[in-house]
């Protein structure tokens, strides 16, 4: 009985684990690069928010990382619409002029963000425009094309 259960318990693991995405699809790759993105702007704006204690070098190393991060998941949208449990909208597709604008933007104000972070000591204050430019850049895309 015991053996049976630890199966059964095993297998619903195994399969909760899986969200059903091939980690090498466009998909499964862009959603990766998303998640790492939202990690690292969240640890980096808890700093700013006094929600983490700030540390400029490791501010300064979670911008360089979100920009290269911010130059990523773009090449993982083929040009017609994937299959999958994907959050983006169909207008990804059908308004790809505009998609592919505010990826500019959001690499922009991310190669901003790095450059303010070069200057050593940082000022946690002075971070906080360059931050909320991405963070913004981050909602208008997400605004126009994604579906939550």
């Amino acid at each position: 009985m015991f053996k049976r259960l630890t199966v059964v318990l095993l297998a619903a693991l195994a399969l909760s684990a899986c969200d059903g995405v091939d980690p090498n699809s466009p998909l499964g790759q862009r959603k990766a690069i998303f998640k790492q993105m939202l990690k690292t702007s969240e640890d980096m704006g808890g700093m700013l928010r006094g929600r983490l204690p700030f540390d400029g070098a490791k501010f300064a190393e979670g911008a360089l990382k979100l920009d290269g991060l911010a130059h990523e998941p773009w090449q993982h949208f083929p040009q017609v619409r994937d299959d999958g449990d994907s959050s983006a909208r169909a207008e990804v597709w059908e308004r790809q002029a505009r998609f592919h604008d505010l990826a500019r933007q959001l690499e922009g104000v991310t190669g901003e963000l790095v450059d303010v972070s070069r200057s050593q000591p940082l000022d946690a204050a002075q971070l906080k425009a360059p931050m909320d430019r991405v963070e913004a850049a981050c909602k208008a895309c997400h605004s126009e094309f994604r579906n939550h």
